[in-house]
C-alpha cells in the first residue's frame, strides 16, 4: 500500500510524512518542487529510508504526474502543495495563481484519470484529501463567532483567494465526477521545520540574533494556533475515516493575539537562552506599518471533527509552544542552513544538483 504526498517537503508536509512513517510502515512517495519553503533536510533522517520515495517535480505536471500514478498505484493522495505566505502573495500574486490554482486543477485531472480506471474495490477506496486554510473565510469581528464549515467564503489576501479557489475546485470535482475528495481547513500552524519568515520562528530567530521584532500594526490581530504535530494526526483520522465530500475544519482552540504570542515567546528565551545584558527579549519588539488587507481575527469551530471522527488536539498553546522554542534552540544548524540558503547545497550534495535545480 502507499500513498502519494504532495508538497512533503514544506512545513506542514515533511511533519506529516514523518508523523506518517513513525506509525506505519506504508510506503510515502513525496512529490515536492522544492521551491524557497521546500526543505528535503527536514526529511534527513529517511535518506536511507525506502518507504520514502522522494520525487522532484511539480503537481501541474500533465505528464509526470499521471507516469507517477500509474508507477506507484497509491490508495491516497494527499495534497499540501501550496504557496502559502501572504506577504509573497501581496508582492507576487501571479506564482500564487499558478501553483495554487492551476496546479491543483491539473493535479485533480491527473488524479481523476487515474482513479476512473481503477478495479472498483480500489475505486471505491481512494481518497483525496486536499489541505487547505481558514483564511479562505476571511476575518472575523472581536465577537463573532468562530468558522464553521457552513461559513461563507470571503478571502482578503491574494494567497487565501487562491486557496479559495482551489478548495472549489475540489468541490467540483466531487459533485461533478464524482472524485472522492475530502477537505481540511486549519488555523495557523506552528513547530518545527517551520520556514523562517512566518511569524513565531521570525521572533525566535530575530530575537536570538539581537534583532528587532517586526509587530504588524497594534500587535491585536487575533488566530488561533494549532500545532503541526496535532494538525498532522487530525490528517491521518480524516483520511482513515472522513466522507467524501466533505470539509472538517482543523483548530487548536488557542486564539491568541499576535502580540500576546511574541511576548509569551520573549518570556520563553529570557528563561531558556537570557539575553547577555539581562534585558529582556521584549525591549526588542517595535512596531510597523500594518500590512494591506490584513485580516483582523481568525477562529477555528473544529466541533465537527472532534464529533464525527472523534480528534482533538493533544497541545494547549502552552506546552506546543515550549516545545516549538526549545527545537529552534535545539537546532541552530537548521535555522543557519535555511537563512544562508545552504540547505539547497545540502541537498545538492545528498541529492544530486538537478534535485536542487
Amino acid at each position: 500500500m502507499t500513498i502519494l504526498v504532495t508538497g512533503g517537503a514544506g512545513f506542514i508536509g515533511s511533519n506529516y510524512v514523518l508523523d506518517w512513517l513513525a506509525q506505519s510502515d506504508e510506503t510515502v512517495v513525496n512529490l515536492d518542487k522544492l521551491s524557497y519553503a521546500g526543505n528535503l533536510q527536514n526529511l534527513a533522517s529517511l535518506k536511507d529510508d525506502s518507504r520514502h520515495v522522494f520525487i522532484h517535480g511539480d503537481i501541474g505536471d500533465a505528464k509526470r504526474v499521471p507516469e507517477l500514478l500509474a508507477k506507484y498505484q497509491p490508495r491516497a493522495v494527499v495534497n499540501f502543495a501550496a504557496e502559502s505566505h501572504v506577504d509573497r502573495s501581496i508582492h507576487g500574486p501571479g506564482e500564487f495563481v499558478q501553483n495554487n490554482i492551476v496546479g491543483t486543477y491539473q493535479l485533480l485531472e491527473s488524479v481523476r484519470a487515474y482513479w476512473a480506471a481503477l478495479p472498483a474495490s480500489a475505486k471505491a477506496a481512494f481518497r483525496f484529501l486536499h489541505i487547505s486554510t481558514d483564511e479562505v473565510y476571511g476575518s472575523l469581528d472581536k465577537n463573532d463567532p468562530a468558522f464553521t464549515e457552513s461559513h461563507a467564503y470571503a478571502p482578503n489576501s491574494p494567497y487565501s483567494a487562491s486557496k479559495a479557489a482551489s478548495d472549489h475546485l475540489v468541490r467540483a470535482w466531487h459533485h461533478t465526477y464524482g472524485l472522492p475528495v475530502l477537505t481540511t481547513n486549519c488555523s495557523n500552524n506552528y513547530g518545527p521545520y517551520h520556514f523562517p519568515e512566518k511569524l513565531i520562528p521570525l521572533v525566535i530567530v530575530n530575537a536570538l540574533a539581537g534583532k528587532t521584532l517586526p509587530m504588524y500594526g497594534d500587535g491585536q490581530q487575533i488566530r488561533d494556533w494549532l500545532y503541526v504535530k496535532d494538525h498532522c494526526s487530525a490528517i491521518r483520522r480524516v483520511l482513515e475515516a472522513g466522507k467524501p465530500g466533505e470539509t472538517y475544519n482543523v483548530g487548536g482552540w488557542n486564539e491568541k493575539a499576535n502580540l500576546d504570542i511574541v511576548r509569551t515567546i520573549c518570556g520563553l528565551l529570557d528563561g531558556l537562552r537570557p539575553r547577555v545584558d539581562g534585558k529582556s527579549y521584549a525591549d526588542q519588539i517595535a512596531f510597523v506599518i500594518d500590512r494591506p488587507g490584513h485580516d483582523r481575527r481568525y477562529a477555528i469551530d473544529a466541533r465537527k471533527i472532534e464529533r464525527e471522527l472523534g480528534w482533538k488536539p493533544a497541545e494547549s498553546f502552552d506546552t506546543g509552544i515550549a516545545k516549538t522554542v526549545q527545537w529552534y534552540l535545539s537546532n541552530q544548524d537548521w535555522v543557519a542552513n535555511v537563512q544562508s540558503g545552504a540547505y539547497r547545497d545540502w541537498v545538492v550534495a545528498q541529492y544530486g544538483a538537478t534535485v536542487a535545480a
